[in-house]
C-alpha cells in the first residue's frame, strides 16, 4: 500500500491587522529614553476550505517608563497554507510551529517598520 502523499506549501502572505499607539507623545521624548519592553506572540489557526488553513502570528510590544505605557504596537501577521495528507497532532504541530516560524520575519518586519515611524 503506498504511502499517502503530503504537501505543505505557503499560498500568500498578509497582514491582517496593525496598530500602534504612542499615548505619551510628545513628552515622552523629553524623558531619557530607558523603557523596559514587553513582548507576547500567540498563534492561531483555522480551517479555510479544503486544503487550506489560515495562521495568524500576533505580536504584541509594549514599552513602559516609569510605570506608564508610552508605545503599544501590536501586528497580526497572516498566512495561507495549502496543507493535504497531513492529519492529527502532526497537523497541529505543522499549524503551530511551522506556519508561524514562516510568518515570523514578516511580522518582526512591520514590527520594527512601526516603531521606527513612532519615533
Amino acid at each position: 500500500m503506498a504511502d499517502a502523499q503530503q504537501t505543505f506549501a505557503l499560498q500568500r502572505i498578509y497582514l491582517k491587522d496593525a496598530s500602534l499607539e504612542s499615548p505619551a507623545s510628545p513628552m515622552v521624548f523629553t524623558k531619557s529614553w530607558k523603557p523596559k519592553f514587553k513582548v507576547d506572540l500567540n498563534t492561531r489557526s483555522a480551517f479555510i476550505a479544503e486544503k487550506s488553513h489560515e495562521v495568524v502570528l500576533t505580536v504584541t510590544l509594549t514599552a513602559e517608563l516609569d510605570d506608564e505605557n508610552v508605545l503599544l504596537i501590536e501586528v497580526q501577521q497572516a498566512g495561507l497554507f495549502a496543507i493535504d495528507g497531513i492529519e492529527g497532532d502532526t497537523l497541529k504541530q505543522v499549524l503551530g510551529i511551522a506556519c508561524p516560524n514562516l510568518l515570523f520575519p514578516y511580522a518582526r518586519e512591520a514590527v520594527d517598520s512601526m516603531a521606527l515611524k513612532a519615533g
